[in-house]
C-alpha cells in the first residue's frame, strides 16, 4: 500500500511539474538566459558545421561567445573555444583539418581532433580575414592610424580632449572618427604563422569592410588567387556624408595593381562572391545613388568575357546572401516575400527564380553543406537554431537544440496574419501575436507595435530588445502591421513612402482601427511603441490619434525632421527619404507634414521616452525635445537614457533596465 500512495504521489508532483513548466512565461530575466546562435560556416567537404553561441551573464554585465563544431554525419558537438573568451569570424582552412577564428581581436587556429588547444597566429590585432585558396596566404583587415589627434598636432598640450573636423562624418553610429582606416591586407602563411612581412594593398584613409556593419563577406579571393576583391567607399568628410556609392575593387597580388569594375553603378555595391570553377562574380548592388534601402539586385560578371548583367532583372523582391551551388549553374539567396525571410534558388543559365521554403518563420542566413543548405531559422516566438535545408525538396531538419534548455518550459503565444484594408483601399499584412493560454473570450489591453527602417522587414525576426514573444507573454496582444515602405510586398511597396512619411502613418490608424474591432481586444487599453523611425511614429501618433491610444512609448525616434536633419551623420538619408534639405527654396512637404513636433499641442496621452546618448544615427537631442514638448504641457511622462549606449541596446544590466522600465510604464499607464 505504502509503494502504491509513494507511486501516486510521484505521479501527482511530475504531473503538477509539467503544468508548471506549460505555464511558465518569458520573462527579461529568462530572455538573457537564451544562447544567441549564430551560423559560422562549413568545412569544405561539407560534413561539418561551426556555429556560436552568445551567452550573457547579467549580474557580470558582460558575455562570452563559444564556437562550437557539429558533425552533421555522427551528430556529434564539439567545443573549440574557451567559455571564458569571446571568439568568432570562424574559418575552415582550405585543407579542412582546422578552423581560424578571431578571439580577443587575434587570430587564433584549433584542429577539429578535440586533442589540441587554440594557437595564436600572430600577436597582430585585426578585425577579419580569409585564407586563400591554396592556403599559402592570408588576407586580413586591419585598423591603420593615418591621422593626427589633436594631441599630436599640439604636443605641448598632450592633455587636450579636443575634437577637430575639417568635414562631416566626423562620428558615425555611436563612435567618434579615431583616426584610423580599416584597411584590407595580406601575408605569406604556412605552419600556423605568417611567413613575411604583410602588406596593405590600401594605405588609404577609406575601411574596407564598410562600417559599422560591414563584415569580411565584403571581401573575398578569386578561386585561383590570382586577386582579392574588396568593397570600399572612397570618399571623405562630406562628400561620404551623402553617398552610399561603394565599390569593388580587384586588387592583383602578382602585380598590386586595382581596378574599380563597379565604378558607372552609383549605390551600393559589396557581398562579392565567386562561383566554385571561378567563371562568375556575383555580388549584391543597390541601383538608386543615396537609397540605403533600395531594393538588392545580384548583378554577375562573366570572368572570361568581361560581361556584367542584372541576374535578378525583374524580380520585384530584394535578394540577399548569395551563396553558389557547388556545380556553379545556380545561386542560392533569401528574399522576404509576404512578410517571412525564405530562401530561393535562380539559375544563371536561364534566370529563372524557384522558391524553395515556406512557413511563418525566417530564413537569416545560408551555407553549402554538400548538396544541401545549412541554414538559421527563426521566428517571433522562437529564437534562432540550425536547421538542415534540402534544396530540392524544401524539407528543413532542426540540427540545433541551443535555446531549448530555457525555451521548452514555456507557455508560447501564438502568431496569426490578418489582411487589414488601409485608408487608401490597400492590402496591408498585419501580424498578430496573442499571449500564451489566449482565451478568445477575454478582452486584452494591446500594443500596437510601430517598425523601424524604415525599410526594414516586419517579417519572423526575434529580437532581444523589441522581443514581440515577451511582450505578448506579459498578457498583451500585439499588433504589428507591415505598413509601406517595409520589403515584403515587392518594390513599389517598399518604395511608397519616399517623401510620404505621413501615409506610413495613416497605415497605422487603419490597423488599429481593424484592431479595434477584435472581439479579444480591449479598444480602452491600447498603446502604441517603436524605436528609430517606429519611434517617429509614436511621436506622430502621439498628435494625430484622436483618443485611439492610452499610452506611447519612443526609442530613439526622429521628432523633430529639421534638427534631426542638421545632427544626424548618414545625410543621404534623409535626401532621400525627406527629399532635399528643409532650406531649399521649396521645402520638401515631409518638413512642413509629416515632422512629429509640429502636433505637439494634440499631445494628451502618457508617454515614456528612452534615448540613448550615443545616438548618433538619430541625435540624443530628439528625445530631450519630446520629453519637455511632455513635460511644459503637463503630460505624464518618464526620460529614460543611457550615457553608453547607442542606437540599440547592448548592455546586460541596461537591457535589464530598459525592460523593467519599458513593462513598468505599460503595467502603470495601460493594464
Amino acid at each position: 500500500m505504502f509503494k502504491n500512495t509513494f507511486l501516486l504521489l510521484l505521479l501527482s508532483m511530475t504531473i503538477a511539474s509539467e503544468v508548471s513548466a506549460q505555464n511558465q512565461i518569458l520573462t527579461p530575466e529568462l530572455l538573457w538566459k537564451i544562447g544567441r546562435l549564430g551560423l559560422e560556416c562549413v568545412s569544405p567537404d561539407g560534413q561539418t558545421v561551426v556555429y556560436g553561441v552568445q551567452r550573457y551573464d547579467v549580474a557580470a554585465n558582460n558575455g562570452n561567445r563559444v564556437l562550437f563544431a557539429l558533425n552533421l554525419a555522427t551528430g556529434e558537438t564539439q567545443r573549440l573555444t574557451d567559455f571564458e573568451k569571446t571568439s568568432g569570424d570562424a574559418q575552415f582552412h582550405p585543407n579542412g583539418q582546422k578552423i581560424g577564428f578571431l578571439m580577443d581581436g587575434h587570430l587564433y587556429e584549433v584542429g577539429l581532433n578535440g586533442l589540441s588547444s587554440p594557437s595564436k597566429v600572430s600577436d597582430l590585432e585585426i578585425n577579419g580575414f580569409h585564407y586563400s585558396p591554396d592556403g599559402k596566404h592570408l588576407l586580413f583587415c586591419k585598423d591603420v592610424k593615418l591621422d593626427k589627434t589633436p594631441a599630436e598636432l599640439y604636443p605641448d598640450l598632450s592633455k587636450n580632449s579636443a575634437k577637430i573636423a575639417d568635414g562631416l562624418f566626423y562620428r558615425h553610429w555611436k563612435s567618434w572618427h579615431d583616426h584610423a582606416y580599416s584597411n584590407v591586407f595580406f601575408v605569406g602563411y604556412a605552419d600556423g604563422k605568417f611567413t613575411d612581412e604583410p602588406k596593405n594593398i590600401q594605405n588609404e584613409r577609406f575601411d574596407s569592410p564598410l562600417t559599422p556593419d560591414g563584415g569580411m563577406e565584403q571581401i573575398t579571393w578569386s578561386p585561383d588567387g590570382r586577386f582579392i576583391i574588396y568593397t570600399c567607399r572612397k570618399l571623405n568628410g562630406t562628400e561620404e556624408a551623402q553617398s552610399t556609392n561603394s565599390d569593388l575593387y580587384a586588387y592583383e597580388v602578382s602585380s598590386g595593381k586595382t581596378l574599380n569594375f563597379t565604378e558607372d553603378l552609383r549605390g551600393y555595391d559589396r557581398d562579392p562572391v565567386f562561383s566554385p570553377d571561378g567563371n562568375y562574380l556575383v555580388w549584391t548592388s543597390l541601383a538608386t545613388p543615396g537609397y540605403e534601402a533600395d531594393r538588392p539586385r545580384l548583378m554577375i560578371l562573366d570572368t572570361r568575357t568581361q560581361q556584367r548583367d542584372e541576374l535578378t532583372l525583374g524580380w520585384a523582391y530584394e535578394a540577399n546572401h548569395p551563396t553558389w551551388a557547388a556545380d556553379s549553374k545556380s545561386l542560392y539567396f533569401t528574399a522576404a516575400e509576404n512578410f517571412t525571410q525564405q530562401i530561393y534558388q535562380i539559375n544563371i543559365s536561364d534566370k529563372k527564380i524557384r522558391r524553395i521554403t515556406n512557413g511563418t518563420h525566417d530564413y537569416t542566413a545560408i551555407k553549402m553543406a554538400g548538396s544541401q543548405l545549412v541554414t538559421t531559422r527563426n521566428s517571433m516566438v522562437n529564437p534562432a537554431e540550425l536547421f538542415l535545408v534540402n534544396p530540392l525538396k524544401g524539407t528543413a531538419t532542426q540540427l540545433t537544440f541551443v535555446t531549448e534548455e530555457v525555451w521548452k518550459n514555456l507557455a508560447k503565444p501564438t502568431i496569426e496574419r490578418r489582411t487589414v484594408k488601409t485608408f487608401d483601399s490597400k492590402d496591408m499584412n498585419v501580424w498578430y501575436v496573442l499571449p500564451p493560454n489566449f482565451d478568445p473570450n477575454k478582452k486584452y489591453p494591446t500594443l500596437v507595435y510601430c517598425q523601424g527602417g524604415p525599410q526594414s522587414a516586419l517579417s519572423q525576426f526575434f529580437s532581444y530588445r523589441w522581443n514581440i514573444a515577451l511582450m505578448a507573454s506579459q498578457g498583451y496582444v500585439v499588433v504589428a502591421p507591415c505598413r509601406r515602405g517595409m520589403p515584403g510586398s515587392g518594390a513599389a511597396w517598399n518604395d511608397a513612402i519616399t517623401g510620404r512619411w505621413g501615409d506610413a502613418m495613416k497605415d497605422y490608424l487603419s490597423a488599429t482601427d481593424a484592431a479595434a474591432k477584435e472581439p479579444f481586444v480591449d479598444a480602452s487599453r491600447m498603446g502604441a511603441v517603436g524605436a528609430s523611425f517606429g519611434g517617429y511614429a509614436v511621436y506622430w501618433l502621439a498628435g494625430n490619434h484622436n483618443k485611439r491610444f492610452k499610452t506611447f512609448i519612443s526609442h530613439c525616434g526622429l521628432f523633430n525632421l529639421e534638427s534631426f536633419y542638421g545632427t544626424t551623420e548618414e545625410l543621404w538619408f534623409p535626401h532621400h527619404d525627406f527629399e532635399g534639405a528643409y532650406w531649399q527654396k521649396n521645402t520638401p512637404k515631409m518638413y512642413l507634414n509629416d515632422s512629429p513636433h509640429r502636433f505637439v499641442q494634440n499631445w494628451d496621452t502618457p508617454i515614456l521616452v528612452i534615448h540613448n546618448e550615443l545616438d548618433f544615427r538619430v541625435p540624443f537631442g530628439e528625445g530631450m525635445q519630446a520629453f519637455q514638448a511632455a513635460q511644459l504641457k503637463g503630460i505624464p511622462s518618464r526620460f529614460l537614457s543611457f550615457p553608453d549606449e547607442g542606437h540599440w541596446m547592448s548592455k546586460p544590466q541596461n537591457s535589464m533596465v530598459w525592460q523593467k522600465e519599458y513593462f513598468g510604464w505599460l503595467d502603470k499607464t495601460l493594464k
